[in-house]
């Protein structure tokens, strides 16, 4: 046997050990892998298995557990900042109105000055936790004054608002079914006409403040048809100003409620659910993104948080 055969034959020998000890581990790696996998809990966004109790996957970092609600017990993702159930802002550790970092004992944001235990709307005296009033949409805050007066300024905005206005224009009308509605809209008009003539000459004006010659009754069908082309034009702009997914939830929020146009009612459809909420304030994760849906008079969809 030559020198190369004996080396080659010593190396085996030796290794024979080795392959034995690997064969017997194999099954229980193979067993370990499989226990691990039943018990564990698999990731949704890339599929990693996770322990059992991991709230965040270790492979992406998403949110895979769900936590519980430290004012009324409910069930809450773990990356969710707010309860739907109770209504309450959870998170001890992030600011509700710039989304700060916090140790949790602050009575102040050491990031944006704002109170940690909310804000008391001046107009219509609703607690907010966030930087716009749930209710009725004031800024509370001072960087939400200037995040509203910028977004006053977009184009996009400024359209939003005139349809808005437009719809709400045509709320107040009333059309006409038959010729007799017709007829008796023009005589309402013209008494109008007549006593505030009469007012204005009183006062010594030779003309009426009031201007009456934009007045144009429509058919009922006139009316649909307007109504709904304001509609559509409302709901094209305001999908194109849909929310993306952003880091901070208050991002989220704070953008969506400054971009809000006033006269018309809406709801906020969220991602996380496409649930429909009076605002983003009533979502759990605003950060998955969102936008404002138009819903008019007489909808059957449900809000989910109506206030």
């Amino acid at each position: 046997m030559n020198d190369i055969t004996q080396n080659q034959d010593r190396t085996n020998r030796g290794a024979e050990p080795l392959y034995r000890e690997r064969a017997v581990q194999q099954p229980q790696y193979q067993q370990a892998v499989q226990m691990n996998t039943a018990s564990g809990v698999p990731c949704p966004h890339c599929g990693t298995i996770n322990e059992p109790d991991a709230l965040f996957c270790a492979s992406c970092g998403n949110a895979i557990g769900t936590t519980t609600c430290p004012y009324c017990g409910a069930a809450v993702d773990a990356d969710a900042d707010f309860c739907e159930s109770c209504r309450h802002y959870i998170r001890k550790d992030v600011c509700s109105f710039c989304g700060a970092h916090l140790h949790g004992a602050e009575a102040y944001c050491p990031e944006c000055g704002n109170p940690i235990g909310g804000i008391v709307c001046p107009v219509c005296r609703t607690h907010n936790d966030f930087s716009f009033c749930k209710q009725c949409g004031t800024p509370l805050t001072e960087e939400a004054r200037l995040l509203k007066e910028k977004v006053l300024e977009m184009p996009e905005y400024q359209q939003m608002q005139r349809l808005a206005d437009e719809i709400q224009k045509l709320d107040q009308q009333i059309p006409y079914v038959t010729e007799q509605d017709r007829e008796r809209d023009r005589k309402s008009q013209e008494l109008r006409q007549r006593v505030l003539m009469l007012l204005a000459q009183d006062r010594g004006l030779d003309r009426v403040d009031a201007n009456l010659a934009d007045h144009k009754i429509m058919s009922k069908d006139e009316y649909d048809k307007k109504k709904q082309e304001r509609m559509e034009m409302l709901s094209r702009l305001l999908d194109q100003m849909a929310q993306l997914p952003q880091t901070k939830p208050a991002q989220v929020r704070n953008y969506a409620m400054a971009c809000k146009p006033q006269g018309v009612r809406l709801a906020w459809e969220c991602n996380f659910k496409h649930a429909l909420h009076s605002s983003p304030c009533g979502c759990a994760k605003p950060q998955m993104g969102g936008k404002w849906i138009v819903l008019g008079k007489g909808t059957r969809k449900e809000i989910k948080d109506d206030i």
